[in-house]
């Protein structure tokens, strides 16, 4: 089941929230930062312990961590790719953020996952194209990693618009 809401993905119930991280692990702005604030300094230790063990987090890639003070479990830290043209394999990463991220809760016993929309902020990745990449990525990974429920956390109204659209379409 896929669920789209529009608001703040560190107040979402579920098994496991994704963080659009950085490299490094060590929080930033946006969707890591708020993750960071809301969830207390208990992560950034976590992330702390992953980076001195394998040096942080490569682009595509993911890792996860304890919630702390979210109402979820766990928090899967995944790096988006930065847009630049799509000439150097920015769609290939970007979809290997949402696979792994599935595939690290299905690793820990996660029935429920919501994402926010990772790359299309200050990364800029073109938020249409993403939408369309991440539903098709999530539409055939999900299930078969017993994923019972997506939710896709849309903080603006530019990405809950084009998720609505995009949705309705494959209904």
């Amino acid at each position: 089941m896929i669920e789209l809401i529009k608001g703040d993905i560190t107040k979402t119930e579920c098994d496991a929230i994704v963080n659009a991280a950085n490299a490094s692990l060590l929080g930033g702005g946006g969707v890591d930062g708020a993750i960071h604030r809301a969830g207390g300094p208990a992560i950034l230790e976590d992330c702390r312990k992953i980076v001195a063990r394998q040096g942080g987090c490569k682009t595509g890639e993911a890792v996860v961590t304890a919630a702390s003070n979210l109402p979820a479990k766990f928090v899967i830290h995944t790096v988006g790719p930065v847009w630049n043209g799509g000439r150097n394999g920015e769609e290939a990463k970007l979809k290997s953020c949402y696979a792994n991220s599935i595939r690290l809760a299905d690793e820990n016993g996660c029935k429920t996952i919501a994402f926010p929309n990772i790359s299309t902020g200050i990364y800029g990745f073109p938020k249409k194209p993403a939408a369309q990449i991440v539903v098709s990525t999530v539409e055939e990974l999900a299930e078969r990693h017993h994923i019972e429920k997506v939710t896709f956390v849309c903080f603006d109204d530019e990405n809950y618009s084009i998720y609505t659209k995009l949705l309705a379409e494959l209904k």
